[in-house]
């Protein structure tokens, strides 16, 4: 959710912040976590691990340096290319932000692959997990709207994101090599 509001100052000077930015914006971001869901579950299937787990972090956090380096860049050539803000805003927001957002949405999914031990406990992992994600948007929607905006440029903010995605996959890759090494059952639950 922090990097959804982030993205409305993004195109802001480019495109306003009318409704149909705020719809472009939305939109891309539920079409990008529903594939990531998809991508997600079935990247879950085969040989689930931390180790890919913490994969699908870095990558995540990589993907969203390119709107700290090239966000101009796009936004010109969009904006030169596209007159109706309505489509340049959805254009611009389909590259900008749809394939960090399918990899952060393949995070849920295959975190209940992770922590679903028995079959009969997957119901209450998966509400869990979905409270406790649902809980992280809220506040980090507060923090980012309240807080973050105020004090820090958006490329500092999107810089903090992208190195917490990575230390994050980091800390899960460690876990997984030097703590779950000896027992490869436990990787699929652990």
């Amino acid at each position: 959710m922090g990097i959804q509001l982030l993205g409305g100052r993004i195109l802001a000077p480019y495109f306003g912040s009318s409704v149909h930015v705020w719809g472009s914006i939305i939109t891309v971001f539920m079409l990008a976590l529903s594939i990531g869901y998809l991508l997600g579950g079935r990247l879950s299937l085969h040989n689930p691990s931390l180790k890919r787990f913490g994969i699908i972090f870095v990558l995540a956090g990589a993907t969203l340096l390119p709107l700290i380096y090239f966000t101009t860049d796009i936004l010109d050539w969009v904006f030169i290319n596209i007159e109706d803000s309505r489509y340049g805003s959805l254009v611009a927001s389909t590259i900008l932000f749809l394939i960090p957002t399918i990899i952060l949405g393949m995070i849920s999914p295959y975190s209940i692959r992770l922590l679903v031990t028995h079959q009969d406990k997957s119901g209450q992992i998966a509400g869990l997990l979905y409270f406790v994600s649902t809980m992280g948007s809220a506040l980090g929607t507060l923090l980012t709207s309240f807080y973050l905006v105020l004090w820090f440029e958006v490329n500092q903010i999107l810089f903090s994101l992208c190195g917490l995605l990575v230390v994050l996959g980091a800390i899960a890759w460690g876990y997984q090599q030097f703590f779950l090494r000896k027992s490869p059952e436990v990787m699929v639950h652990g």
